[in-house]
């Protein structure tokens, strides 16, 4: 089951959203952003039924 999870980009600010698959319970991956390109650190929490916890950093170069 996916959730889409809407969030401000760290970079260009632009509203964005990405696709949490809520079946697994701890991710994180890196995910470029569909404005501006730029990779940002993606991190999500799950229940197993929905998104409790999300976060969008930019990774420092």
């Amino acid at each position: 089951m996916l959730e889409e999870v809407f969030f401000t980009c760290p970079y260009c600010w632009s509203c964005i959203s990405v696709l949490i698959d809520v079946s697994i319970y701890d991710q994180q991956y890196v995910e470029d952003c569909e404005i501006c390109c730029r990779p940002m650190h993606i991190e999500a929490r799950s229940d197993g039924e929905m998104v409790i916890d999300f976060n969008a950093e930019s990774i420092e170069q």
